[in-house]
């Protein structure tokens, strides 16, 4: 049924990155999150708590009315959803927001994960007027913290002990990317990509 809908429904692409684009999300892709969300090695990696289909959408219902975030799916060039990527916690004063990224379990380790973060802090430090794009991660998820550490993220330490997941405590690693360093990154921008992707 999801399949039918994705091959029906082309999606309205907002953004585009180097292998993926962006598309806003909307209320009925909480079929889609909800899948990736239950997926047994995100839910260990990320500590996700399992949610009922009905409580994913009414949480993409209310974090569509959000002021302080932007949500998006993340695209293939041919339309297929792979994942759900947010820029949350946006304070203009300060100028400071945190990243958000889940994939699709088909689709991960083939630097889809890096493709779209650099495409959303492109945004963040290209349209936004972003100082600090921080990320929380286990210090146990490598796949995620090599996916931050290629978009130029630098670990910046370590809270010990600040996640309790299925009985056991586990390290939370910040990391950080900041406007200069975006700046010195000699990686093509969003904007510098051809509309057809790679």
């Amino acid at each position: 049924m999801i399949e039918e809908r994705e091959a029906a429904t082309p999606r309205e692409v907002c953004w585009r990155g180097r292998g993926v684009a962006f598309a806003p999300l909307d209320v009925d892709d909480a079929e889609l999150i909800h899948g990736w969300r239950s997926d047994p090695v995100a839910a260990h990696e990320i500590g996700m708590w399992p949610r009922s289909l009905s409580a994913v959408r009414e949480r993409v219902e209310r974090d569509r009315d959000e002021h302080d975030r932007d949500d998006f799916l993340v695209l293939l060039p041919d339309g297929t959803p792979i994942g759900h990527i947010a820029l949350t916690d946006q304070d203009m004063v300060d100028g400071t927001a945190e990243i958000m990224l889940v994939l699709d379990p088909a689709h991960r380790g083939r630097g889809h994960g890096t493709d779209a973060v650099d495409a959303l802090v492109d945004l963040a430090f290209g349209e936004l007027p972003m100082h600090r794009v921080q990320a929380v991660t286990r210090t146990t998820n490598t796949g995620a913290l090599g996916v931050l550490a290629g978009a130029g993220f630098v670990q910046e330490g370590v809270r010990r002990s600040a996640c309790l997941h299925r009985g056991r405590r586990y390290d939370v690693a910040v990391l950080a990317l900041l406007r200069e360093e975006w700046q010195e990154l000699t990686r093509p921008r969003s904007w510098d990509v051809p509309v057809t992707g790679r």
